[in-house]
Order: structure tokens, then sequence, then C-alpha cells
């Protein structure tokens, strides 16, 4: 039987980034079923939207691997897509073990997950093709004021305005997870970005929406609008190819005028792509049609410039007798 459903994982809030899968979906075939994971399925709003959702051990459970790959063959699923930062690894690294079974992981190679889920790395990375990052200070020799955070951190959780050496505590100079780096003010100067980038299987750049993170929420953007600036420039010119990059990229920069820095990179969907999407960034429907159909994707720049995306909450109900 042929596989041609899609497999998101660790759906949890994700309803939008479901239903508009499940158009593309629609759009490209009639046979094409749009699954989600999640601990706790009853729970989650995204799961309750999709065609079927399925419980699944903790990501730390040595048994994961495997238990989505026996999941994804009972299931016919051709597609996997991961969500969230702490299944990336152990996902790229089974990467091929699917593959051979013609199911095809959306994701990166390991070395480049590797640097992404390490922000040391990263500014070595941004650095290697040509972009600056903030500079990583000595712990032994900090300038103020600094910006503390956790190296393989995500959505903000554990960082701290370090203003003078007043502000330091021993355990956070002696935590080994923590990197002090220069502080970029982007209340007062600085503007904030997120760019979503879409890579082919050959790791090229297909298209590039930055957005403006007008508002954030919890670490994730609320308030956003699409910018056609000297940004996507750079981006078209600095990361037309990233090596071992595959699918939605989705890389954060802090801008002033010509002034750019890397901040860090997550291979993975953000939390804000919807936003691309609506301006136009099919990037779903170029995903089907890449490893579903083995279709060439084109370069696409006609996404529309200054779209605002303004973020609400909403509900999803869950009846007594529903299963």
């Amino acid at each position: 039987m042929k596989k041609n459903n899609i497999l998101i994982l660790s759906a949890g809030r994700r309803v939008e980034l479901i239903q508009d899968f499940k158009t593309e979906a629609a759009q490209l075939s009639d046979d094409i079923k749009i699954f989600t994971t999640d601990l706790n399925p009853r729970l989650s709003s995204a799961c309750h939207i999709a065609d079927a959702a399925f419980s699944v051990p903790p990501i730390s459970d040595d048994g994961y691997i495997d238990y989505i790959f026996e999941l994804a063959v009972a299931q016919n699923v051709g597609m996997i897509i991961p969500t969230i930062d702490t299944e990336l690894q152990k996902l790229a690294n089974a990467r091929v073990r699917f593959e051979e079974a013609g199911i095809h992981i959306v994701i990166s190679d390991p070395v480049l997950v590797t640097i992404c889920r390490d922000k040391r790395l990263t500014a070595k990375l941004f650095d290697r093709y040509g972009i600056e990052a903030p500079e990583i200070y000595d712990r032994k020799n900090l300038s103020f004021p600094c910006f503390a955070k956790p190296y393989d951190g995500s959505r903000s959780i554990g960082t701290k305005y370090i203003h003078s050496a007043e502000d330091l505590s021993y355990e956070l100079l002696k935590d080994p997870k923590i990197i002090f780096c220069r502080y970029i003010n982007i209340k007062d100067e600085f503007t904030e970005f997120t760019v979503d980038l879409y890579y082919d299987r050959s790791s090229r750049l297909k298209c590039a929406v930055p957005r403006e993170r007008l508002e954030v929420r919890s670490g994730e953007v609320s308030k956003g609008a699409t910018r056609r600036n000297n940004l996507y420039q750079l981006m078209i010119e600095k990361l037309s190819v990233l090596e071992g990059a595959r699918g939605c990229i989705t890389a954060q920069f802090f801008c002033k005028g010509d002034t750019i820095y890397g901040i860090e990179i997550n291979p993975r969907f953000g939390g804000g792509f919807p936003l691309t999407y609506a301006s136009g960034g099919n990037y779903l429907g170029w995903l089907i049609q890449e490893y579903f159909y083995n279709r060439d994707i084109a370069f696409f720049d006609q996404w529309e410039n200054n779209l605002i995306m303004l973020r609400y909450d909403a509900k999803v109900l869950v009846h007594e007798d529903h299963r």
C-alpha cells in the first residue's frame, strides 16, 4: 500500500499548522490523511483537528523512535514533520532508517541539527556564512551589560539580562550550560525578526520570508508582519545553500538599518509560520510535491509584503463521549 499519509509529531496547540496541511493535501490528492501525535492527544487541540491522533511515549523514552517507526508503518505514513526542539536530534539520527522504509522525515542532517541546538556552534555557523553574531564572552572576562542564556535553550527560557557584576550570582557563573554574550537592546535600538526559510532536498534555498516580531507571548510571536527588507536580501546572498538543511528552517535575527546579527537557527517549523503560509509561502504544498510526487520546487519570491498577523486565543470543545 502506498505510504501517502503525513504524521505531525508533538502537535500540541498547532491547530493552524494541521489545518493548513489538510488544505494543501486536499488540493493535491483526496487520499492524504494528516495524523498527529502527543503525550495526551485528548488534551491537545491540534490532535482534535487531525484526521487521527495517537498517544506516544515521552521523547526521552529509549523506545520513542521505535514507537514512531512502528506507528508510521502501521498507518501508511510517508512523511513525518517534527515540531519541537527536543525531538530533532533523535529524528535526524534515525532519518536514514526511515528513508529505507519509504518514510521521509523532513529533518536536516544530524550535524546541522547538532549545530543548531548549541548556540555556541550556531554563532560559528553564522560566521562561516558571512553573517555577524553577537560576541560570546569568556565568563572570566565579561563586559556589561550582557545577556545570559542556556546554550541549548529555546523560547527564551532561562535567559537573563545582566546589567552589571552585581547582577551575577554564583549559580549563574558556575552553570556550565549558561553562556554570556553581547547584549542587544531590542526595545529601543534593534528590531527582532524571524525568517522562515524553505530548503529543498539538495539544501538549496527556495523561499525566504522575514517576519517582524511585533509582539511575543511566552516565546512565540502573537503579532507579526512580513517584511521585504535588507534582511531578505542577506538571506538570498548568504544562505542560498545551507549545507545539510532540509524543509523549513527558522532563523532569528536582530536588525538595525544595515546592521544584522544572527541569533539562532531552529531546523523546524516555528510557531509564527502561519503568517508565512498566509503570505504565499506554500511550504506545506511544496513538501508534499517534493516528497510524494518527486517534483522540483522553483524559487519563489512573490509572497505578500507587509502582511500583518494578529493572533488570538480560540477553543476546541471535547465532549464526554468523544474518543
